[in-house]
């Protein structure tokens, strides 16, 4: 199998998140590890470019985070991600300063990101998790999320044979967001359900999309916004992000989505 050409961008969910928050404005810390490797220095060039702050960013001894991403001629996206550095993350490496939104997916240990929810909980930080890559929560990590976020392929696999989305709240979140590609998202809380439609656009490359779409969520979280609010603006965030190449050179900021 033959391709075209190869692009080396920064990435990965946690630093995408990050930075899509940060190019909106929000006040952003990530908490992650890289290599000592050019790599590694790549993405911190760009997360410091983007306003992130880099001071939790652990130096480890092992190769940074690679993924592979694969983009067909119609935008779509195939991904294997080696995590390198971020699997040495440990319960030990968590800090939470004074943060009003923890946001964090699955590309670090699994037993990391339920201590840091934990944390979160006992100091009234509101924890947002998209559980990408698929794994299973403990019942107690379940219960504290508001929201978790995740798309239909995801949600299917947490639900099994559940047709009703709505059913995700049933597994223990207080509050859950589904990502629907062009369609937008779909958001479930206690007392109702809501869709929210994106802009249309003809997509070039949608890598990085879902994670533009939990920064800008989380970024709207934090600003006071209540979930429907903050869904529609991270649609309209995501929908400008897969007209562009890459992930978080693709990411819009405030003045260009209008908010």
């Amino acid at each position: 199998m033959l391709g075209s050409d190869t692009s080396v961008l920064p990435g990965g969910k946690g630093a995408n998140t990050a930075v899509a928050a940060a190019k909106l404005g929000a006040k952003v810390a990530l908490l992650g590890a890289v290599g000592r490797d050019g790599y590694g220095e790549l993405l911190l060039e760009s997360l410091g470019s983007a306003g992130v702050d880099t001071s939790l960013v652990r130096r480890s001894d092992r190769p940074t985070g690679v993924a592979y991403i694969f983009v067909t001629p119609d935008g779509e996206n195939s991904i294997l991600v080696s995590p390198g550095a971020n699997s040495a993350l440990t319960e030990q490496d968590v800090e939470l300063a004074d943060a009003r939104v923890l946001v964090a997916s699955l590309e670090v240990p699994l037993a990391t990101v339920e201590h840091a929810v934990a944390v979160a909980v006992e100091r009234g930080i509101r924890p947002v998790v998209n559980i990408s890559p698929m794994a299973q929560l403990s019942a107690e990590t379940l219960a504290a999320l508001d929201p978790v976020v995740v798309n239909e392929h995801e949600a299917a696999q947490l639900m099994g044979d559940e047709g009703d989305l709505r059913g995700l709240l049933d597994l223990g979140p207080r509050s859950a967001v589904v990502t629907l590609g062009a369609r937008g998202a779909l958001v479930i809380e206690a007392d109702g359900t809501q869709q929210v439609e994106s802009p249309k656009v003809d997509a070039v490359d949608t890598t990085g999309a879902g994670d533009a779409f939990t920064g800008a969520l989380a970024a709207e979280l934090a600003r006071g916004k209540d979930l429907v609010t903050a869904a529609q603006l991270a649609v309209k965030v995501a929908a400008i992000s897969v007209t562009r190449k890459g992930a978080q050179p693709s990411y819009p900021t405030a003045d260009e989505v209008g908010g």
